[in-house]
């Protein structure tokens, strides 16, 4: 049996029950198998009398062609506990479009069925916004949109049984104390959330076998069904080989992803249409150049300067070391206990990556010249209010902060708090608070 797994967003659905009581259905996004389908059918068991789940992957043209005339809403509602043998009852009861983008009609009559009044509607979705999907068809204005990402740090370790290490680390962070003894523990715990991930599958092999390889297959086998679902998006491959080479092009040290380098010679338009394909997908995350670092960052950014994480950093390790047919177990075990000589600085950056945005951060980053050759670079920044925070990530203990300092001398009128993420234990050192990674989520 499928073990199911907490998460934050169950409250996120309970809130908008609550508050709209039916005024308005939610559209859950995220990329396939980050759980989507299990967290509503289980939010629509515990939380309404009845429900109905059409998974538009599956359903019938019988089912689909009752969304093409909605005259007559009782001669639905009839054809659909008939179909699926339940009985809905008014304001007791959910009806569940599943992978939603697969019935373009459904979404469009979202608006007439929340008008009527008489159910909840929950939509799922994977690349919802993606043009062939929403071509032809009006989107409903009364329809909230929430986006589930991966299983987050905390997530993960509810999964390891372990309810306790957030809220302690985020009394320690808030105090500003250094772990001291723990430190080394919870890097390790930080690591193995780093390797496993947070794709369900994933958690789920690692808590049934404990065995690396078995978790590896598992992500393997949704790193392909990301394949066959960009095949199908563009058939001539250029979309997922953009994907593959995630890990290839942050590895390497320059200060942005070079599609040219990747594909070779493509159009820009069509360049263009294939990098919005990829952020509509949500297997990727996108950071900007921010050509202004001001409280407006998204009015400077630079469309033609990103640089492109995964949304799960499991699925990155996977894909960092793809050439092999499995990532044997010996990798696994030298990145768990800090052993591997590879600069590993990419896959910490990934995880702070995703990290700052499944806590609601758009990414930017900055560089600046240091001289003809060299360039100081500000990984991460955040807006917070009036000011910003600078964030540079160091993949060491390293404690030097060159760019951090620079910048803040350049942009001290605008700069609030300023932080180096790193491997070691908390600490201070000047006006930097200098942070062991598995404190990001708290910036």
């Amino acid at each position: 049996m499928e073990r199911i797994f907490k998460r934050k967003l169950y409250d996120r659905l309970l809130e908008w029950k609550c508050i709209q009581n039916g005024k308005t259905a939610i559209l859950i996004e995220g990329a396939r198998r980050v759980g989507k389908s299990t967290l509503v059918e289980l939010f629509a068991n515990n939380e309404y009398q009845s429900h109905i789940l059409i998974d538009f992957n599956e359903a019938s043209e019988e089912v689909k062609s009752l969304f093409n005339n909605l005259m007559n809403m009782d001669y639905i509602f009839l054809q659909l506990q008939a179909i699926y043998n339940v009985v809905l009852e008014k304001r007791r009861s959910v009806i569940i479009f599943d992978e939603v983008q697969k019935c373009p009609l459904a979404r469009q009559a979202i608006k007439y069925l929340v008008k009527d009044g008489r159910y909840d509607y929950i939509e799922t979705g994977s690349l919802i916004s993606i043009k062939k999907n929403t071509k032809n068809i009006t989107l409903p204005s009364e329809e909230e949109r929430v986006t589930l990402y991966p299983m987050d740090f905390e997530e993960f370790r509810w999964a390891m049984g372990d309810e306790a290490t957030i809220p302690l680390l985020r009394t320690f962070y808030e105090n500003k104390l250094p772990l001291g003894q723990a430190h080394r523990e919870k890097m390790r715990d930080f690591r193995l959330y780093m390797l496993v991930g947070g794709m369900p599958q994933a958690v789920e092999a690692f808590l049934e076998t404990n065995n690396f390889s078995m978790v590896d297959l598992a992500k393997r086998g949704i790193i392909q069904i990301y394949q066959d679902d960009f095949q199908k998006l563009d058939p001539t491959g250029r979309l997922e080989t953009l994907f593959m080479n995630i890990p290839s092009q942050l590895s390497q040290t320059i200060n942005r992803y070079k599609p040219y380098a990747v594909l070779g010679d493509v159009d820009e338009t069509k360049l263009m249409e294939l990098m919005k394909d990829l952020e509509d997908s949500k297997t990727a995350l996108f950071s900007y150049h921010s050509n202004d670092p001001n409280v407006g960052m998204s009015l400077t950014k630079d469309m033609n300067k990103y640089k492109i994480f995964c949304t799960d950093t499991g699925l990155f390790v996977t894909l960092a070391f793809w050439d092999k047919n499995y990532t044997e177990n010996v990798i696994y075990q030298k990145l768990l206990n800090d052993k591997l000589n590879t600069n590993l600085g990419y896959i910490y950056e990934n995880a702070i990556a995703q990290m700052l945005a499944t806590s609601g951060n758009k990414l930017f980053y900055y560089t600046w010249p240091k001289d003809a050759t060299h360039n100081y670079e500000i990984d991460f920044l955040l807006s917070r209010g009036a000011k910003i925070h600078p964030i540079e990530v160091k993949s060491s203990g390293y404690k030097t902060h060159k760019s951090l300092d620079v910048f803040c001398e350049k942009y001290s009128h605008i700069v609030e708090h300023r932080y180096l993420i790193y491997t070691k234990d908390l600490m201070k050192d000047g006006q930097s608070l200098l942070i062991p990674i598995y404190l990001t989520p708290f910036l």
